[in-house]
């Protein structure tokens, strides 16, 4: 898992750990039943307080990205799997949908970028 933390960027501690590990996720670089670092041993190893890692893999968790297994850990669950296939879904509907309204390729991929920095 590779995980970095700027400390003068404008995004929160927090966001950048769940953002990197859910991106690592649905890209398969972190598999299905990947055993991730304890809370305490990710803030160590990043230089941020316990509850900033509580934090992200509490809202990770919440999306049903990884999943704590009591004293056995966390682990990332199979919903990283489910949410590249929903995405891999969503892109292809809304392709054909681009597609039949005649907006260029370019136009299309345009609209996307807007939308997911919004």
């Amino acid at each position: 898992m590779r995980i970095s933390v700027d400390p003068d960027s404008d995004v929160p501690p927090f966001e950048q750990v769940r953002s990197s590990i859910a991106e690592q996720i649905t890209s398969g670089d972190l598999a299905v039943g990947a055993k991730l670092p304890t809370v305490r041993a990710l803030a160590a190893e990043l230089g941020i307080a316990a509850n900033t890692a509580a934090k992200a893999y509490r809202e990770l968790e919440q999306t049903g990205l990884i999943e704590t297994r009591g004293r056995a850990g966390t682990f990332v669950s199979d919903a990283g799997d489910q949410a590249a296939a929903r995405a891999a879904e969503a892109a292809a509907t809304y392709a054909q949908i681009t597609q039949a309204l005649g907006i260029p390729k370019t136009d299309a991929l345009a609209i996307v970028q807007a939308a997911l920095k919004a």
